[in-house]
C-alpha cells in the first residue's frame, strides 16, 4: 500500500540544515518530515489527498526557534501602552501616550507602560517621577525600559509600594535618590516593591497573553521558543498558565520553560522539583528547561556588572566607578547552582557583563568539578561582554552561550555611548562562538527586542546597528550560519537537536516558509523586503499570510 505524504512544498529552495544543504522539496507526514529531494524525487509521495503549496522559488527553512524570550510576559505587554522608540521618539510623545491612557482608565487605576530607551529619546535621559506626575496626577504608573531591568514610577506608584526618599536600594538594586527626593528610576532588585503592588493577573489573562504572543511568532517564521523566567510575574500560577493553554489547544509554539530560580522566595524551583518538574520533562509542545538566575541587568541601562567602569556623561570613565549592579554574592550564586545541579536541572544564567559572566563561569565550573556531567549543556544567557579566555573555559567545560545579536542592531550606538569604543567591537562574539564550536543559538529576549528574526539575521550578516554603525565586523556570520544558529543550535540549547532544527526524514514537520530566498538575497533585502508567508507546526499549517493552503 503506498504511503502519500499529508503535505508536500515544492518548487522552491529547501534549506535543509547546515550539513544536509538544499532541495527543491520537502514532505510531510504524521507531523514530521517524511523525505527531501527534486520535485521529481517527490512526486511519487503526492496522492488524491495531499495538499501541495507552490513555493513559487521562495525559501524554506525549518521552523526558527528563539531560544530565549518571555513568551507569557510579551503577551501582557501586548496590551500595555507602546513607548518604543519608532512610536514615541521623543519625551513629550511618551508622556502624551501615558496620558491618554490615563484618561481612558479613569481615576486610580493602573497605566502600564514599556519600551522606552533614554539613549534614543530626544532628551537623552530617562523620565522622571515628576513628569510621570504631570500626565497622570491620579494614576499609578509604571513605565518599564526597554531591557525590562529599570522601571520608572510615579508618586501614586511609591505611594502603593511605599517607596520613599528613605527607602534604602536592596542589596543588588537601586532606588535612586537625587536632591533628597526620589527620582522614580528603580533598577533590578530595587524593582521589589513595586512588583508588590502591581496589578495581578488572572489565570484567564496568563492563558490569553500565551497564546497572544505565540500567535505572532507564528507569523513571523517560530515554531518553538524558550520562555526564559516561568514564574518571574505570578510565580507557579505560570506553570499552570501552560498546562492549561497546552490542553486547551492555545499553545501555538512549542515551549521550553526556564524555571526562575531566583535565590529566596523568586525561585518557583522548589514547587517544580517537589512536582517532578525537572528539565527534560514533557513533550515536544511543553517541556521543563532549565533554571535561570539573574545576575546583573543591562548594559544600555548600565545595569550589567562589568570589571571596569561605564563612561559618564563626559564621555570618560565614570569618577564614581560604576561599574553595573552585581545582583548575586560569589558564595549565593555558587550554592544554588550546586543545589541546582545535583537535583538534575540544566541552568541558564543571565550575565551579560565581563564581571557577571566570570562569576557565573566560576560557578559553572565548581559544579561540575564536583558533580561531574560531560552533556547538561549549562548555558549563559546574553553572554554579552566576555574575553578570549572566557570561550576557552566555556569550551572546556560544555558551557554554552544564548545569545540575542540583534542588541547589536537595537542597543549597538548606546554601547559606544556608555562602553567607549573598544568593548563593544568584542561584544556578543557570533563568530568567535561558531569557531571555537560553542554552537552559539539566536534569540530576541521579546519583549527586549521585537521577535521580528530579520533583523536579527540582518544584524548576524552584517553586524551593522539600525543607524548603520557596524559593532565588530569581524563576527559577522554566513547566511547559513545565521539559519543554523536559529535553528539547529537553538534546538541544540534546549537538548532538541536529534528532534527539531533540520528537515530531514523523522524530525519534526516544523517549517518556516519566506517570501524570497534568503540564501541569494542582500541583507539589507533580507532587513527591509522579507516576510515569512507560511508557518508550519508538526505538519500543521498554523499562519498562512496569504491563505495558499486553500488554493486549489
Amino acid at each position: 500500500m503506498a504511503i502519500y505524504a499529508e503535505t508536500v512544498l515544492r518548487n522552491g529552495t529547501v534549506w535543509c540544515g547546515r550539513q544536509e544543504g538544499t532541495a527543491q522539496a520537502v514532505a510531510l507526514w504524521g507531523g514530521r518530515v517524511l523525505a527531501t529531494g527534486s520535485n521529481a524525487d517527490l512526486e511519487p509521495l503526492i496522492g488524491p489527498d495531499t495538499q501541495v503549496i507552490d513555493l513559487r522559488g521562495r525559501l524554506a527553512t525549518p521552523g526558527l526557534i528563539d531560544a530565549h524570550l518571555h513568551l507569557l510576559p510579551y503577551g501582557l505587554t501586548m496590551r500595555e501602552v507602546d513607548v518604543r522608540p519608532r512610536l514615541a521618539p521623543t519625551l513629550d510623545e511618551l508622556l502624551a501616550r501615558i496620558k491618554a491612557r490615563a484618561d481612558e482608565l479613569g481615576p486610580g487605576q493602573w497605566v502600564l507602560a514599556r519600551g522606552y530607551d533614554q539613549f534614543k529619546l530626544d532628551v537623552k535621559r530617562h523620565p522622571s517621577r515628576e513628569e510621570l506626575d504631570r500626565v497622570a496626577p491620579n494614576n499609578p504608573v509604571h513605565l518599564v525600559r526597554t531591557c525590562g531591568h529599570i522601571s520608572i514610577c510615579n508618586s501614586k506608584a511609591f505611594a502603593l509600594a511605599g517607596v520613599t526618599a528613605a527607602t534604602p536600594s536592596p542589596p543588588g538594586g537601586l532606588i535612586e535618590v537625587q536632591n533628597g527626593a526620589p527620582t522614580g528610576l528603580l533598577a533590578e532588585y530595587g524593582r521589589d516593591p513595586i512588583r508588590k503592588v502591581l496589578p495581578t493577573a488572572t489565570d484567564a489573562d496568563l492563558v490569553d497573553a500565551i497564546e497572544r504572543a505565540g500567535r505572532y511568532l507564528n507569523s513571523l517564521g517560530v515554531t518553538s521558543c524558550m520562555d526564559a523566567a516561568v514564574g518571574m510575574h505570578s510565580h507557579f500560577r505560570e506553570i499552570g498558565a501552560y498546562f492549561t493553554a497546552e490542553r486547551d489547544g492555545r499553545l501555538p509554539v512549542r515551549t521550553s520553560m526556564c524555571l526562575l530560580g531566583d535565590p529566596g522566595p523568586k525561585s518557583i524551583v522548589p514547587d517544580a522539583h517537589r512536582a517532578g518538574l525537572v528539565t527534560g520533562v514533557g513533550h515536544d509542545m511543553l517541556r521543563v528547561g532549565p533554571v535561570k538566575i539573574f545576575t546583573d541587568g543591562s548594559a544600555g541601562g548600565r545595569t550589567a556588572w562589568m570589571s571596569q567602569p561605564y563612561l559618564g556623561e563626559d564621555q570618560t570613565l565614570d569618577e564614581n566607578k560604576n561599574c553595573g549592579v552585581a545582583c548575586q554574592t560569589d558564595e549565593v550564586l555558587g550554592e544554588y547552582v550546586m543545589d541546582y545541579h545535583r537535583k538534575g536541572y540544566q541552568m541558564a544564567i543571565h550575565a551579560i557583563g565581563d564581571a557577571a559572566i566570570e562569576q557565573v563561569l566560576s560557578a559553572y565550573e565548581r559544579a561540575l568539578a564536583e558533580a561531574p556531567d560531560p552533556d547538561r549543556r549549562h548555558r549563559i544567557e546574553h553572554c554579552g561582554f566576555l574575553t578570549a579566555g572566557h570561550i576557552a573555559r566555556m569550551k572546556e567545560a560544555g558551557v554554552y552561550p544564548a545569545p540575542q545579536p540583534v542588541f547589536i542592531y537595537d542597543f549597538g550606538d548606546l554601547y559606544y555611548a556608555v562602553l567607549g569604543s573598544e568593548r563593544p567591537d568584542a561584544s556578543y562574539p557570533m563568530r568567535g562562538w561558531f569557531n571555537a564550536g560553542l554552537k552559539p543559538s539566536a534569540s530576541t529576549d521579546a519583549p527586549v527586542c521585537d521577535a521580528n528574526p530579520f533583523p536579527n539575521i540582518y544584524t548576524m550578516l552584517t553586524r551593522r546597528t539600525g543607524k548603520g554603525t557596524v559593532v565588530g565586523g569581524q563576527e559577522a556570520l554566513t547566511i547559513e550560519e545565521a539559519l543554523q544558529a536559529y535553528t539547529e543550535y537553538s534546538a541544540f540549547a534546549e537538548k532538541a537537536e536529534q528532534r527539531k532544527g533540520r528537515l530531514a526524514p523523522g524530525m519534526l514537520g516544523d517549517v518556516a516558509v519566506f517570501s524570497r530566498d534568503m540564501l541569494r538575497a542582500s541583507p539589507d533585502e533580507i532587513l527591509e523586503d522579507t516576510r515569512c508567508d507560511i508557518t508550519i507546526r508538526g505538519g500543521a499549517i498554523v499562519f498562512d499570510r496569504h491563505g495558499e493552503a486553500n488554493e486549489p
